[in-house]
């Protein structure tokens, strides 16, 4: 079951902005909308479903994208066509992962009752995987930077948290607590290139400069917008899209003010018998889609779906390297 997955810590925080939500959507008929929408234009097309419960992914670069299953313990490549492929089974629970190059890295231990957490490499030319780190606190989100260094989220909560860790592939230097932040999940790397977007188990997102790790600041978050945040991905004009567990919404949020709005809900796992968190949304990426950007959503239902913007909506990432 999917509530095996994430750390009770996720769960509560989880459970507790449900229900905030559900109070929200049973106020009156004059009150605000909750979610307040901006789905106008947007188109949704469904990939893949029915592959267990996808936590991340990340595009191959040629229409197609590396995915993981976080219940049923793969990684997985799903081609420009559709066609769905493990690559490499009998992980436990694998979390993020990130393509470079001709290596696709991932972590697994995204768990509760998991050993230690590990981040790992499969190599693309030879389907070879070898372990480059153990031990990572409930390792989650992560993120390829421009200089080829990784940063790692971490919500475990099997030992006192360490923030995000910064490893770097060339030389194997690892920091654990590169930034001390605690409880962190989806990681996006912000317009210009110096800082980062990460949220965390308090429903707020922040902005780290990469310069400073230690000076997080808060962009987002209660009261003004209201989400259980899990991955992703800025664009180059400035906008935060986020997954959100709370309601299985993808947001568009505007770091300069705070405020949001949902594109989509309600892609959620089916209740069986009752709804379990966590089952939303949980990863967004910018990728190409034919000689356009588009948002590629996972989700705990199992499916990989496309959202196709409507016109005038700029969707060039924020990382500069990806044109």
């Amino acid at each position: 079951m999917a509530s095996r997955t994430r750390s009770r810590a996720r769960w509560a925080m989880v459970t507790a902005a449900t229900a905030a939500a559900a109070c929200v959507s049973a106020a009156p008929a004059q009150a605000q909308e909750f979610p307040a929408r901006c789905a106008d234009g947007w188109q949704a097309t469904t990939i893949v479903e029915g592959v267990g419960n996808l936590e991340n992914l990340d595009s191959d670069g040629a229409g197609g994208f590396y995915v993981t299953g976080i219940v049923d313990g793969y990684l997985a490549h799903v081609s420009a066509d559709g066609k769905f492929e493990k690559l490499v089974t009998g992980l436990q629970h694998p979390a993020g992962v990130r393509v470079a190059g001709r290596s696709v890295y991932f972590l697994t231990g995204d768990g509760v009752t998991d050993p230690p957490g590990t981040l790992q490499r499969y190599d693309l030319d030879t389907g070879a995987v070898t372990v480059l780190r153990t031990g990572l606190n409930g390792p989650n989100g992560l993120l390829l930077l421009p200089d080829g260094d990784l940063l790692i989220s971490t919500i475990g909560v099997s030992r006192a948290p360490t923030g995000i860790a910064r490893y770097r592939p060339s030389t194997g230097e690892f920091t654990e607590s590169w930034s001390p932040l605690p409880l962190t999940n989806g990681l996006a790397l912000a317009p210009g290139g110096e800082s980062i977007y990460t949220g965390n188990l308090t429903m707020r997102i922040f902005r780290i400069p990469l310069s400073s790790p230690a000076d997080a600041q808060v962009v987002a978050g209660p009261p003004n917008l209201l989400t259980v945040p899990d991955d992703m991905e800025a664009t180059r004009t400035g906008d935060l899209y986020v997954a959100d567990h709370g309601v299985g919404a993808i947001y568009r949020v505007d770091p300069a003010t705070g405020t949001g709005c949902a594109i989509i809900t309600g892609l959620i796992r089916r209740p069986d018998p009752v709804r379990t968190v966590p089952d939303g949304t949980t990863s967004v990426r910018i990728a190409r889609h034919g000689d356009s950007w588009a948002l590629f959503v996972t989700g705990m239902d199992g499916a990989l779906r496309r959202l196709s913007p409507p016109p005038g909506i700029d969707l060039t990432p924020a990382d500069a390297t990806r044109r």
